[in-house]
């Protein structure tokens, strides 16, 4: 017979079996999905799902390995018309007992930067949510956008452009004033 998958998103660390893995498979609802988009600041999440186990390592920490499956919509960088992209990554996290998160003075990132503090509960959503936000393309593009070369500048002011921006654009506008003034 099958375990019973838990339903719930918050699972207590007290109630977690040390001699079993704890299974889970989260497809959040259409308003979690939105609430999701909302918070990365993404036009939409088409489809997702987290779905892994919970697992004792030794006799005080946890792991948690997971796939992240994800359709997600964000703006185009060029054109801001919606793209499209397909997520699907494995997600492990370690939830370590004795590992201090001094939150008031500025500490230096671990090598390993799947391990986080240990609490009373694991909450799925939260990770789940920070997997995605990681995966997510920095600068989602189309591939049929091209960036364009505007200028804009003040009234009467001629626009800079890319040639005026090269470290000896300056001398060869004072050649040319120089041969000019022969």
């Amino acid at each position: 017979m099958p375990e019973e998958m838990p339903q719930q998103t918050t699972l207590r660390v007290a109630d977690l079996p040390e001699s079993r893995a704890t299974p889970f498979d989260l497809v959040p609802e259409n308003t979690l999905r939105d609430q999701i988009a909302e918070d990365l600041g993404i036009l939409g999440i088409r489809k997702l799902s987290f779905a892994g186990k919970i697992a004792a390592e030794g006799k005080r920490d946890w792991k948690l390995a997971a796939q992240l499956g994800a359709t997600v919509e964000q703006a185009c960088v060029v054109t801001l018309d919606p793209v499209v992209t397909r997520i699907d990554q494995t997600v492990t996290r370690k939830f370590v007992a004795d590992m201090e998160a001094d939150l008031e003075e500025e500490v230096e990132m671990p090598e390993d930067d799947s391990e986080e503090p240990l609490g009373s509960e694991i909450d799925l959503i939260r990770v789940m949510t920070e997997a995605l936000a990681l995966a997510l393309p920095d600068y989602p593009r189309r591939d049929d956008a091209t960036l364009e070369n505007i200028a804009f500048s003040a009234p009467g002011v001629a626009p800079m452009t890319d040639e005026d921006t090269k470290p000896f654009a300056g001398l060869a506008g004072l050649k040319d004033k120089l041969e000019k003034g022969k």
